[in-house]
This record gives structure tokens, C-alpha cells and sequence, in this order.
């Protein structure tokens, strides 16, 4: 089979639009979570949460298409033309034949299936715009990214919550390995920062409501957890054959060793108790990446700061990687802490921050961590990002329903 290497990426985060404003940021250790300002929240038991601000959509996308789309694809089409920017795939025609695009999104355009279901309590459909469909399904980043640069390879968005992006990433890796694809455009995209969206996430009693330090309110592993921080934004990578790669003198940034996929099969918002199902997940990355557990360096955690959810993780990881976990020599860190949870792009975002971090050889951090959880107990790299050369890296992403996706990347050796 093709090795698979990455040769570019784009970001969009709370934190930075592109992956210098972003990381000049997380590298600091900076929450960007802050008051609602997209909708009026003051009825809404959570007040903030991560957006993304300074970004304008005409700036990403022809202005004319800006009308065709909600929220969550102008992010996937910056993310995306940074990466081809970073890559210089330089194609050919006939190569955009077998070149895809794959972009995890968990919920879609909510903040206009809001606005035109208020809109037909007050006009007959016939007012509703031909754009809104395709403005909210979640596949349309995808096929956005693919009229806009013409790849005409297989496209379609891997919906499964928030371990979408990295579903969608595994799933194009798996394309380019059978030779049926020279090159993919992958990871996710979201942008549920809407009155509904909040609104449905409080019913729950998922999110954070403290209003009153949004900066701390993401705090994984701490033992005043009190719920997740939503935010939006969008993370690409664009993946080829090690072949091609080589043979057009690409800029490898980093190889995508494996990828593993499970489910609890156990409730549909809760993990497993016994964390099993994160367990054969990262087991199943690991075969895949023909690895023992003691070659990773370090974990890019799920860790969103639900008080069930960053025990399980923990659980998973220390029965995993027993006594080099509990001892903390391997360190783990959630970068969610900073930018809230980017739910179906978050696993995207984290592998674009994960290369990135082997790349500069720094660690990024979990901040607000001021007393871990005692069912928390490893190394989870707390409040200070720490200089340490990761040469392979495992990221972890677990979504409601129990689905599960771990990605292995590491540093490229010929």
C-alpha cells in the first residue's frame, strides 16, 4: 500500500485565522472563549463561546457564492486554499480525476435552518430562498471545496459528531493507500455557535455556564469541570501518495502512520464506563501504524472538559499505555481548553495542531488546570506549553453516539 503523507494545511480556529495567528496564540497559552456576539444569548443559560472573529467569507470564496452557504463552509474554503497554498499540488488536469475531497461536519448550516424556520412562521415557503438547502447540508463544504478547485475525485462529508474530521482524514488516507486517489483534501469544518445550537447543547446540560470567567471555563482533567465550551472553525489537510509527494519535490510536512474507528455500542452521549471502545480504538490506530504503544510521544486528547468524558479518556489511557502513562512520562494535552470545542472540525484542527507541534518541537498546553480531577491523574502538560521533540503523536476523538477515531502521525523519514 502507498504511504501517505501530508503536504499542506490550513487553519481556523478561535484562536487565529491560519496556523501562525493560531499558534502564536495556543503557544501562549490563550482562551479566546468569550460573550456571545453572533446571536442575543441573554435568555440562554450559557452566555460565550469560542467564535471566530475578523473572518469575512468574500475574502476565502467568489462573493457572489458567499449567498449559497451558511456559516461552516466559508471556514472549510479558507482552511482549504491555505493548505493548497501550503502544498503547490501543482495538478494536472487529468490528475483532478483522482484527487477528493472529504470534510467531516457534525450539524451543518444551523444558524440558517433557525433563521428560515422563524422565517415560515412569518411568509409562505414560496419566500424561502432556492440556497438555503444546499446552504445547510454538511456535505456541501465538501462539494464547495470541489466546484471551487475543480477536484472531481470522490467527495462527501463523514457525519458522525465530533469525531467527524478525523473520520474524514482516516477515511482519505484509506483512498490514497489502495492507489484509488493521488491526492485528498481533508478534515472538517463547523460553525454551530447559534441560538438553536447553544440552546440545544444547554438542554442537555452539556456546556459550561460559567459566566462569569468564560477564559476558564474550558478546563479538561480539572476537578471544577462543569461542561464543554463550544466553538467553530476549520482544519485541512491535504494528503498524497508518499510517491507523488516525492516525485513533484513536495514539502512533507508529515506522514499519517494509521487510523483506528469504534464505537461503545453503550448510550448515546455518554462513553463506556470502562472505556472500552476508546480503548480498541487507539489499539486499532496502533496496529494500523504497525506500533507498540511505548512509540508515541505524546496524545493530543479528546479532553472537553465534560466531567464523565476526561475520566474516561484517562481511564482509556492508562490501561492502554499502563505505568509509562500513570507515571507520567507520556505526556497528553487537550488544546480545547483554549479554543472550545470545534465539535465535527475538532478533530481536524487537532491533527493540523498535532503536526504542527511535532514540527516545532513544542508541546502545547491544557490551561486552566489548577487541581486535577483525582480520577485524572497523568501528565496533561497543565497551563505552560513545554519545549519537547514529539517524533510520533496519536489524537484522539470521541463523539456522541460512542463513535470513536484515534489518528498516528509522525514526523517524515524517507
Amino acid at each position: 500500500m502507498e504511504r501517505v503523507v501530508v503536504t499542506g494545511m490550513g487553519i481556523v480556529t478561535p484562536n487565529g485565522i491560519g496556523i501562525d495567528a493560531t499558534w502564536d496564540s495556543l503557544s501562549r497559552g490563550e482562551s479566546k472563549i468569550g460573550e456571545i456576539s453572533l446571536f442575543d444569548h441573554t435568555d440562554c443559560k450559557t452566555h460565550f463561546a469560542g467564535e471566530v472573529t475578523g473572518f469575512e467569507p468574500s475574502e476565502w470564496m467568489p462573493k457572489k457564492k458567499v449567498k449559497e452557504t451558511s456559516r461552516f463552509i466559508p471556514f472549510a474554503m479558507a482552511a482549504t486554499k491555505m493548505a493548497l497554498e501550503d502544498a503547490d499540488l501543482n495538478l494536472t488536469d487529468k490528475e483532478r480525476d483522482r484527487v477528493g475531497c472529504f470534510i467531516g461536519v457534525g450539524l451543518g448550516g444551523l444558524e440558517n435552518l433557525q433563521k428560515v424556520t422563524l422565517h415560515l412562521h412569518r411568509e409562505k415557503p414560496k419566500k424561502i430562498s432556492p440556497y438555503f438547502i444546499p446552504s445547510i447540508i454538511p456535505n456541501l463544504a465538501a462539494g464547495q471545496v470541489a466546484i471551487e478547485h475543480g477536484f472531481r475525485g470522490p467527495s462527501y462529508s463523514h457525519t458522525s459528531a465530533c469525531s467527524s474530521g478525523s473520520h474524514a482524514i482516516g477515511e482519505a488516507v484509506e483512498w490514497i493507500r489502495r492507489g484509488r486517489a493521488h491526492a485528498m483534501i481533508a478534515g472538517g469544518a463547523e460553525a454551530t455557535i447559534a441560538r438553536i445550537g447553544i440552546s440545544g447543547f444547554n438542554a442537555m446540560y452539556a456546556l459550561s455556564t460559567r459566566n462569569d470567567e468564560p477564559t476558564r471555563a474550558s478546563r479538561p482533567f480539572d476537578k471544577d469541570r462543569d461542561g464543554f465550551v463550544v466553538g467553530e472553525g476549520s482544519g485541512i489537510l491535504v494528503l498524497e501518495s508518499l510517491t507523488r509527494a516525492k516525485k513533484r519535490g513536495a514539502n512533507i510536512i508529515g506522514e499519517i502512520l494509521g487510523w483506528g474507528a469504534s464505537t461503545d455500542a453503550f448510550h448515546i452521549t455518554k462513553p463506556s464506563p470502562d472505556a472500552s471502545g476508546a480503548i480498541r480504538c487507539m489499539e486499532m490506530a496502533l496496529e494500523d501504524s504497525s506500533l507498540d504503544p511505548d512509540k508515541i510521544d505524546y496524545i493530543n486528547a479528546h479532553g472537553t472538559s465534560t466531567p464523565v468524558g476526561d475520566i474516561a479518556e484517562s481511564t482509556a489511557v492508562s490501561k492502554l499505555f499502563g505505568t509509562r502513562a500513570t507515571d507520567k512520562l507520556l505526556p497528553m494535552s487537550s488544546t480545547k481548553s483554549m479554543t472550545g470545542h470545534l465539535l465535527g472540525a475538532a478533530g481536524a484542527a487537532e491533527a493540523v495542531l498535532s503536526l504542527e507541534m511535532m514540527r516545532r518541537g513544542i508541546l502545547l498546553p491544557t490551561i486552566n488546570l489548577d487541581e486535577p480531577d483525582e480520577e485524572c491523574r497523568l501528565d496533561y502538560v497543565a497551563n505552560t506549553a513545554r519545549e519537547q521533540q514529539a517524533n510520533i503523536v496519536m489524537s484522539n476523538s470521541f463523539g456522541f453516539g460512542g463513535t470513536n477515531a484515534t489518528l498516528v502521525m509522525a514526523r517524515y523519514q524517507d
